[in-house]
């Protein structure tokens, strides 16, 4: 059974070498992230074949796209199309919630 409410601090945290904290919680088609990313981290251009939307809550940094570079901090959202490119330097400690959508293929919502 699904739980329907539930806290951050709940949800196993998992943490890459590179200082990277995550927790997740996963739906059918869509999941949900809280992310903490270290100051000085550089997240190199890539992209994902599913939608993914990006709220920052705390910290700051930039945001390279096709649409060139722009500053972001507390309040920015990001919004990414399967299959577009993104790149990204974190100036501050980063906190950001993460929305990836399944691509249509794989989703019950299709």
């Amino acid at each position: 059974m699904t739980e329907h409410c539930v806290a951050w601090t709940d949800r196993t945290e998992t943490t890459a070498p590179n200082g990277v904290a995550k927790r997740h919680l996963d739906g059918e088609g869509a999941s949900l992230a809280r992310i903490t990313v270290p100051a000085g981290t550089k997240a190199p251009r890539h992209s994902h074949a599913h939608e993914q939307f990006v709220q920052v809550l705390a910290g700051s940094g930039t945001l390279e796209t096709e649409q060139g570079t722009k500053a972001f901090g507390p309040g920015s959202v990001f919004h990414f199309p399967p299959d577009v490119w993104h790149a990204a330097e974190f100036v501050s400690e980063t906190v950001l919630v993460e929305v990836n959508l399944a691509p249509p293929s794989h989703s019950r919502f299709a």
